[in-house]
């Protein structure tokens, strides 16, 4: 996957995840989504706590994700997450993968869009503490 910036975790599926025919509930994705974008926002300099202190919501806005094939309990899977649009939202792409087979179990994106937390008001352009993240990632980028 690619993206301006990437992390990845491996989890394995816990028994508290799967449903009674031990497939892991469908809701449970999303979840696994967050965790690996916490990651990647820490990784960002820029998690939830920090946007608070700098002002600033980042409410989910937009959620996609399609179920490709099923995981259970016991199964050893990577979430992957990658930055791929930051300049007016923030949109994450999402893939989970088995990590034995590296079979695709599911993908996805989340869009999140900057809230100024004093005023309310929607940010039509990503805010300027957010760009001051990323631009050593574009600076890199470019070498």
């Amino acid at each position: 996957m690619k993206g301006l910036l990437l992390t990845e975790m491996e989890m394995v599926i816990p028994f508290h995840d799967v449903d009674s025919m031990g497939i892991t509930w469908h809701g449970n994705y999303l979840r696994y989504f967050e965790v690996v974008r916490c990651q990647l926002l820490d990784k960002l300099g820029y998690n939830y706590r920090t946007m608070l202190e700098s002002g600033y919501a980042w409410p989910i806005v937009d959620v996609q994700i399609k179920y490709v094939k099923s995981s259970t309990f016991d199964q050893k899977i990577k979430v992957v997450a990658a930055i791929v649009e930051w300049e007016n939202r923030l949109r994450i792409n999402y893939q989970i993968v088995d990590v034995d087979t590296n079979a695709r179990i599911t993908k996805g994106y989340t869009i999140q869009a900057a809230v100024e937390i004093a005023t309310q008001e929607l940010c039509f352009v990503t805010p300027e503490v957010f760009q001051q993240k990323i631009r050593p990632l574009l600076d890199a980028s470019q070498v």
